[in-house]
């Protein structure tokens, strides 16, 4: 009896050494995170986006192709839509494709360095190696992370970033706002190190026509300069038969959209009734339902902007604001002048210095909110996240 007993004991020593032995301490993942950090050449995540940004939460499915040192592919797919906004990074800059759009709004940044995204295996790391205040778990099968987010969106505040104990790749991340309320989770359904990319993976123009439907290819201005640097408002670009566009649309004294083919300040100038052609039968009005504290909508009227029908919705309050809403033809590859701007769902683009414009695509449809400066950029990212609703009747 004895003996069962002494044997008993040493196997429950091996037990517990074997176990202390295979466990990992913070310090240990974190030099071995490292590691990965700076030896990684390349690597393919796959997953499912949700924001719960909006009253009623968003999904998107998420495709993250990279290769060192700088080359970037990020789609975002809505499926329920199939439509799907590709995000590219390559030696020509940076570039925003929307294919069903033949659309391209090309760049000079150095995204992401300059910004952190969510689905973005470098930003994850970064965020983990960066704060010293982490927090470490061990869960199952993967080491949690409860760290600070470092996002655009000042209203997200901290974030779990779950890593596979195996290989440390991502499994789950939850971004939560000051509430503590969970307000973007991705879901990495795979992910793998080290893939071999097709040589054309990163081109702008292979990207653009794999996922256009039947049209003209766009061409991309050669020098890659605004038409009018002068007014970074105004989009300039050519069409499919090659003739130039361009317009602008803002918010001036009265908030209403200036006539596409005149230059005098935006919003002085409301565009004439017979300049204005009849709104396509698929047009479908779509409004914010989160216009900002003390704002109400004013009046919103139908308007040509840049060869497109759509209309104009006027704001007034606190913040006076337009949101101009068109279906855009197939235009070519046009330089913008500006910044990304993060909106979860996509990816906009904020032009202007004392009238400011973000612009983004969203179900076949193009955006431009434009407003006076005085609006902080969070207000104008929570208007653009509300309009996802059904569209008004």
């Amino acid at each position: 009896m004895r003996r069962i007993i002494w044997i008993t004991a040493i196997m429950m020593c091996f037990t517990i050494i074997a176990t202390a032995c295979g466990a990992k301490n913070p310090e240990s993942v974190i030099k071995e995170l490292g590691k990965v950090q700076n030896k990684m050449e390349s690597y393919q995540a796959k997953g499912t986006m949700k924001l719960n940004t909006s009253q009623q939460p968003l999904e998107y499915k998420v495709e993250v192709w990279y290769q060192k040192d700088h080359f970037y592919r990020i789609a975002l797919t809505n499926e329920k839509k199939d439509i799907t906004q590709i995000v590219l990074r390559n030696d020509d800059g940076v570039f925003v494709l929307t294919p069903r759009l033949n659309k391209v709004f090309r760049f000079q940044s150095d995204w992401p360095d300059n910004q952190g995204q969510v689905y973005l295996y470098q930003t994850l790391l970064s965020s983990i190696l960066n704060d010293e205040s982490r927090q470490f778990a061990s869960d199952n099968d993967a080491y949690v992370f409860d760290v600070m987010a470092n996002y655009q969106n000042a209203s997200l505040a901290r974030q779990k970033i779950w890593l596979n104990k195996e290989n440390f790749a991502p499994s789950k991340v939850e971004v939560s706002d000051t509430n503590a309320s969970v307000m973007v989770e991705v879901t990495f359904d795979e992910f793998k190190f080290d893939p071999k990319f097709d040589k054309n993976a990163f081109d702008t123009q292979a990207n653009l026509n794999a996922g256009a439907a039947p049209a003209p290819a766009p061409s991309t201005t050669d020098d890659g300069k605004a038409a009018n640097p002068d007014d970074p408002n105004k989009a300039t670009g050519t069409d499919a038969n090659g003739e130039k566009t361009d317009g602008s649309a803002g918010a001036g004294d009265n908030g209403a959209a200036s006539d596409p083919n005149q230059s005098g300040d935006a919003g002085k100038e409301e565009p004439k009734a017979e300049d204005t052609m009849a709104l396509p039968s698929t047009f479908q009005e779509m409004q914010p339902t989160y216009l900002g504290d003390g704002v109400a909508w004013k009046d919103t009227q139908e308007i040509t902007f840049g060869g497109n029908t759509g209309v104009l919705q006027r704001y007034t309050g606190t913040y006076d604001y337009t949101i101009l809403q068109t279906q855009p033809k197939d235009v070519a590859a046009t330089y913008i002048p500006g910044e990304l701007v993060d909106l979860g769902f996509t990816m906009g683009q904020l032009t202007g210095d004392d009238q400011q414009t973000l612009t983004w695509t969203y179900e076949g449809n193009e955006f431009r909110l434009t407003t006076s400066s005085d609006m902080p950029l969070e207000e104008m990212v929570a208007i653009a996240q509300s309009v996802d609703g059904e569209p008004t009747k």
